[in-house]
């Protein structure tokens, strides 16, 4: 019996989305990306309305020709990769590949990876979205053309391996701008002064002086701030106002992306990378016990808060269910998006009622049960009575000096009965709870108008103005997405970007620009103006929105971008560079004194002495973060890391030097060994990082080559197995066997590089 080939990029999402299918279904995964434009060259076609010439990613070419020859055998093409833009760009680059194999494809959508939701997604399979389509295809050329013509161009006028990006540099400038603030600040002095107040009833409280003679209370030093004291003690404090009113605070909507970065930060002081990886496997699904593979929450790249009248219903149950009806508002709460919001999906959360965090907690690790409980809380107070808080405020006069106190009581909890139980916010890398119990109203006592309060105590601070924070990775989430700058689905990727680059580096938790991500924002505003405007920048994400839904052409606004970023990049041409002489520091040669200068090198960036050759002082950049694995070493039991030597990353011990235990690579590959030796081949790396393939019974069997081994009997002799050799743009294949002389050029049915513009996009008959 023919059966139905389903495509979706992850070998996880396959194993999940597996279960739901009938006998009727094959599962295979395309590992994300299968075409991209060339590594080697711009891959735009300028002159001819920018056409894209798309390569298969060498990675990917096995790949390829598997899901070739399933497509090939199987009655339909179903693809079902994630519900975006990129999701649809990756079915299209399928769909032309495939095309030819089998013309029967048609693409659907998961937005929860459950029976329901994959049931509901395969009843309605329909055509490719051209207009989703095409907003990809515009984003990758832009970003291509900006990537590939001004990093050359920095490359020339400043230092080898710096890099531009369309957003990554807008990003970069926000950074650098906030770190030129925080060093122009200059800080004042002044001073707080509070009163701790009793009345005849307790609690004792403080009440913080706001006004002197009716004006607002300045105190400039600690003479000012003695002379009043001196006056408050001599005073009397009377109560000449009081003023209770009722508030209602309501709950958030459920997660978006962008807020769910946040708040992981936030909360659990997760990089904004960390935090998508996390929702990513929550969403693919997770073995969940006897249910097996289940996907634990919705799609997680979405800006829309809309959620079905199923979720409504069910979270509805779940509050009265395990609080009380009074917790239940009178009908649910739907929220709005904002304008530019994408409204094909829901909110992030909760696939199923019955998977509470506590239901799920034995089968999932920490971090992924601490993502869930985010999620999971967060929409169900989403659809939770407000909370009803009395709020209080003493007015109290004392001569010419006013004071105000202000307390609150919750009358009612509502949603708070939740969120309360949840983890304090995490401060500077710290617990917040002290933090957090500083921010806590005051507690008001019953008290009259006109009452006069016992002064205990007379309490001036000595304060001064802050500069402006620097951005940690969740405030520059929140400023990116305030500003229009990009859209939360790159905000991980553009953080990892930066920080590779090193054009910045954290300092407890918070983003500092280095000498060469200022230097390189401040060359980039003055050469490229407009590139680098914040509201051009969201100007251009407003219109790929448009384009993704029809609304504009694709071609109108590349021409328009590209018009003047040739223009920029003609004039910027001209202007004098710094590569010879290096990047300027603040710093200053510890050997002779003169000012330090960053230049690049065969192995990277290292600062360097301004005196050269008079002064040979140098000091290398290249510091990577060591990155702790949950695996042990064999040696010593204690943590393997990530260490970075000069021929790449390698996984050592981290009790080195006292340990030097040092993790050979290899990964099986299944294939017998030709010697029948009983070994299989293993793929190996030399201590340079090169890669070759070796047998499993070394040293006894000495098999190895630098090629690509493949399970295919060699037609001359009928070896088991042939290798693959790419070598100065040729590709051939011949026998493993010195004695045998086949060889035979890659050809025929072997997947070629493919060229072209968007190819037709299957409509609804043509989708079987």
């Amino acid at each position: 019996m023919e059966k139905s080939l389903v495509i979706v990029e992850s070998p996880a999402k396959a194993k999940t989305i597996n279960r739901y299918l009938g006998p009727g279904y094959i599962v295979k995964a395309s590992m994300g990306h299968v075409r991209d434009l060339p590594k080697s060259k711009l891959g735009v076609d300028v002159e001819h309305d920018f056409e894209p010439k798309y390569v298969i990613i060498p990675d990917r070419k096995k790949v390829v020709a598997e899901l070739q020859k399933a497509a090939k055998e199987a009655k339909e093409v179903i693809l079902a990769a994630d519900p975006d833009r990129e999701g649809e760009a990756i079915c299209w680059h399928l769909s032309a590949i495939l095309g030819p194999s089998n013309p029967r494809i048609c693409r659907t959508l998961l937005h929860e990876i459950t029976k329901h939701g994959v049931e509901e997604a395969f009843r309605n399979c329909g055509p490719l979205d051209r207009n989703m389509i095409e907003a990809q295809q515009t984003r990758r050329i832009l970003d291509r053309l900006v990537g590939y013509l001004i990093s050359p161009l920095l490359w020339k006028k400043i230092a080898r391996g710096l890099s531009a990006g369309r957003v990554q540099s807008v990003a970069l400038r926000l950074i650098c701008e906030r770190e030129k603030e925080i060093k122009a600040f200059v800080s004042a002095e002044y001073w707080s002064i509070a009163a701790l107040l009793e009345a005849a009833q307790p609690p004792s409280f403080k009440a913080l002086l706001v006004k002197v003679d009716g004006k607002k209370a300045k105190i400039p030093d600690a003479t000012s701030a003695g002379q009043i004291v001196d006056d408050l003690r001599a005073a009397s404090f009377v109560l000449q106002s009081i003023e209770v009113r009722e508030k209602r605070k309501s709950p958030a909507p459920p997660y978006i992306t962008s807020t769910l970065q946040q708040d992981g930060f936030r909360f659990l002081r997760f990089p904004v990378k960390k935090t998508m990886f996390v929702a990513q496997k929550l969403y693919e699904g997770l073995s969940i016990g006897e249910r097996g593979p289940t996907g634990l929450i919705t799609y997680m790249r979405t800006d829309s808060v809309r959620i079905s009248n199923e979720a409504a219903a069910w979270a509805r149950t779940y509050i009265e269910t395990n609080f009380s009806r009074e917790y239940l508002p009178a009908k649910p709460h739907f929220f709005s998006n904002k304008t530019q919001a994408q409204d094909a999906h829901e909110a992030i959360r909760p696939t199923l009622p019955e998977l509470t965090p506590e239901a799920v907690r034995p089968y999932l690790k920490k971090e992924e049960y601490d993502v869930y409980r985010l999620i999971w809380n967060r929409f169900i107070a989403s659809q939770m009575s407000s909370a009803l808080i009395e709020e209080t405020e003493f007015d109290i006069r004392a001569d010419k000096y006013q004071f105000k106190a202000k307390g609150e009581v919750i009358k009612f909890p509502g949603f708070l009965a939740l969120t309360r139980s949840a983890p304090a916010p995490v401060e500077n890398g710290e617990n917040g709870n002290e933090a957090a119990a500083a921010k806590e109203p005051t507690l008001l006592p019953q008290a009259q108008k006109g009452e006069t309060l016992k002064l205990l105590e007379v309490e001036p601070k000595q304060n001064f103005t802050q500069p402006p924070p620097r951005y940690t990775e969740g405030t520059l989430v929140k400023e990116l997405e305030a500003k229009g700058i990009g859209r939360p689905s790159t905000y991980a990727p553009i953080i990892a970007t930066l920080q590779d680059r090193v054009y910045v580096v954290k300092d407890k938790g918070k983003f500092a620009p280095t000498d060469v991500g200022m230097f390189v924002t401040d060359f980039m505003v003055k050469q490229f103006a407009d590139l680098m405007d914040y509201g051009f920048t969201a100007l251009m994400e407003e219109e790929l929105d448009k384009i993704s839904e029809g609304r504009k052409g694709w071609l109108d606004s590349l021409r328009s971008y590209y018009t003047l970023l040739d223009q920029d990049l003609k004039r910027s041409m001209l202007t004098e560079g710094v590569k010879a002489s290096g990047i300027p520091t603040q710093e200053i040669c510890p050997k002779c004194g003169k000012p330090l200068v960053i230049k690049s090198g065969r192995f990277g960036r290292f600062k360097a002495c301004s005196g050269y050759p008079d002064c040979d002082f140098k000091e290398s950049l290249v510091k990577r973060e060591v990155k702790t694995l949950e695996e042990k070493c064999p040696t010593c039991e204690k943590p393997l890391v990530y260490r970075y030597g000069k021929f790449g990353s390698f996984i050592a011990c981290s009790n080195y030097p006292a340990c030097k235990y040092i993790k050979k690579e290899k990964t099986d590959t299944g294939l017998t060994c030709p010697e029948d030796c009983g070994g299989t081949i293993i793929r190996r790396k030399t201590r340079r990082g090169k890669i070759f393939y070796g047998c499993s019974q070394f040293p006894k069997c000495r098999f190895a080559s630098w090629d690509e081994p493949l399970a295919r009997p060699c037609p001359k002799c009928g070896r088991k197995i042939i290798l693959k050799k790419e070598k100065k743009g040729e590709s051939y294949l011949y026998c493993s066997s010195k004695e045998c002389s086949f060889k035979e050029t890659i050809g025929g049915g072997t997947p070629q590089a493919q060229e072209g513009p968007l190819p037709a996009v299957p409509q609804s008959g043509e989708t079987g």
